[in-house]
């Protein structure tokens, strides 16, 4: 009883905080029908799960690393277009997969390069420069190889070619696959073989400028565990592989229709994710640990030139991403009335409480982001490494005194933080469209969410998404139905600028009650 009440006294703020929150919330559903407050409160769910998975990354990512990654959104977005890419043009990506391999390949490797690397390194001028020509020679090397190399892609300039119009064919169930492009004769050897030469080059240089900057750390003798040898072998075999067998992958692919695809495209995107969050951490990151504010400098950069990437690449226009077949039926037992009618029918919308419920909108996407918590949860919980981040998070000190290699926690939890935006991105295209301004408005509600629930809380991150989501989809509500306000005699209805106003508000007033957020933990 007496911990009981130590407990109420040390979180009466946040208990009466929370039960404001709460009365509000049942005075808001007063105000509607119950079909109205069913589907505002679903729909709110969506976006709080969607914002959740860039935001729960961002926490992670700042916790652990103190790192503001503002390069979020851009993530988020970019997450959009792979998946739409799988999605839409499987051909497209069965032919960037062999020179993604070859060009990873070399990094596979990374103990062989920094061996050899340690051997160059000194004060003398050439051996300082020499990583910095090797990274000129390899970006000629690449330029010119992965130019030659035949990948069949869309055309943003030319409107039949473009990724808007092979949505619009995908969505009425047809599926554009263009002629393959082809290697001239004799010139796929040389092609493959220079973009392998580019990638060990590109590996190399970059092991010799992190070697620089340790110059007194010097290797004795090789060590080149079998693991990475094995990777090597792997990733070389899957791209060699893909480029013999071509065809047949891309036909095999594209006929496994819309429902594989989509979670294939899924599952690709949460790995491109985490694959360039351990790049950039490991070459743009790991040097600017004690600088900050280049730390922001370099993230803001790296979503400037992401958006302009997305822009040359898919074009400027928004273009929709159609729904798989499993959450797009609209047959004669539509809608459905039980979730036993959603898959036997793949209704695309089922009746709850005399409400129409989009099914992959309010149930599917608030399921992976309710998965994701758990997932999350217990490995932060659960797990040693989660024990070793909990505790990196407290006192990273020491942890690095207890002999943990914090190098690798650092990267794994920032490929996690960034592989969480681009799952979100890739559930976010069938819901919200896709365009290279989505990033942006994620990015704010979920710094939003953040500071309502705790910047470095996880928790705190499911907690902040929930109240955003549910604000903003109550004001878009009430904005159609209308609040009928003391000495009014017309009913007011919110604009829409009163939407992202209304989470502003409600940051603010949190903070001035809580400073550290919902959930923020004592500095």
């Amino acid at each position: 009883m007496t911990s009981f009440v130590l407990y109420l006294r040390k979180n009466r703020t946040l208990l009466i905080t929370a039960s404001v929150l709460l009365l509000l919330l049942l005075l808001a559903i007063q105000g509607m029908e119950t079909q109205d407050w069913v589907v505002t409160v679903l729909r709110s769910l969506s976006v709080a799960a969607v914002t959740f998975l860039v935001a729960s990354g961002f926490s992670l990512i700042f916790g652990l690393l103190d790192v503001l990654n503002l390069a979020q959104g851009t993530l988020f977005m970019i997450g959009a277009y792979v998946a739409w890419t799988v999605y839409i043009r499987p051909d497209t990506f069965i032919d960037i997969l062999t020179p993604f391999c070859f060009l990873i390949a070399g990094f596979t490797l990374l103990p062989l390069w920094d061996f050899l690397a340690s051997r160059l390194t000194g004060k003398k001028i050439l051996v300082r420069l020499w990583p910095w020509v090797g990274l000129l020679l390899a970006g000629f090397v690449l330029l010119f190889a992965l130019r030659a190399y035949p990948i069949t892609i869309w055309n943003p300039g030319v409107y039949s070619q473009s990724p808007g119009t092979y949505s619009l064919f995908a969505d009425t169930g047809t599926r554009l696959i263009p002629p393959a492009e082809t290697f001239g004769d004799g010139s796929a050897v040389l092609v493959l073989g220079g973009i392998l030469l580019g990638s060990f080059l590109l590996a190399f240089s970059l092991a010799g400028l992190q070697n620089n900057r340790n110059a007194a750390r010097v290797r004795k003798s090789l060590r080149l565990p079998w693991a990475y040898s094995v990777a090597f072998l792997a990733v070389f075999l899957v791209g060699l592989l893909v480029h013999l067998f071509n065809t047949p992958l891309t036909t095999a692919i594209v006929g496994l229709g819309s429902t594989w695809l989509f979670f294939i495209a899924i599952l690709v995107a949460l790995l491109t994710g985490v694959l360039l969050g351990s790049l950039i951490e490991s070459t743009l990151i790991r040097p600017l640990y004690s600088r900050p504010i280049y730390q922001l400098m370099i993230t803001l950069g790296l979503s400037a030139v992401g958006i302009e990437l997305v822009r040359a690449i898919w074009g400027r226009p928004e273009f929709t991403m159609p729904k798989p077949e499993i959450f797009n039926g609209a047959g004669v037992n539509c809608p459905a009335t039980t979730l036993a009618g959603v898959f036997q029918d793949h209704c695309s919308t089922i009746l709850f409480m005399d409400s129409r419920i989009r099914v992959y909108n309010e149930i599917f996407i608030p399921l992976v982001g309710l998965i994701v918590l758990i997932g999350i949860w217990l490995l932060l919980q659960r797990t040693r490494i989660g024990m070793i981040i909990r505790a990196g998070v407290q006192d990273r000190e020491m942890v690095e005194a207890l002999g943990i290699n914090v190098r690798r926690v650092f990267t794994f939890v920032f490929a996690l933080g960034v592989g969480m935006a681009t799952l979100g991105g890739a559930l976010a295209g069938p819901s919200m469209g896709i365009s290279t301004a989505m990033g942006e408005s994620l990015l704010l509600n979920a710094l939003i969410a953040l500071a309502i629930g705790g910047l470095t809380s996880f928790p705190g991150a499911a907690v902040g998404s929930l109240l955003v989501g549910l604000m903003q989809q109550f004001i878009i509500k009430y904005g159609q139905i209308g609040i009928q306000l003391p000495f009014l005699a017309e009913p007011f209805k919110p604009t829409p600028p009163l939407v992202p106003a209304s989470t502003v508000l409600l940051m603010v007033i949190i903070l001035l009650v809580m400073p550290r957020g919902l959930l923020g933990r004592k500095e």
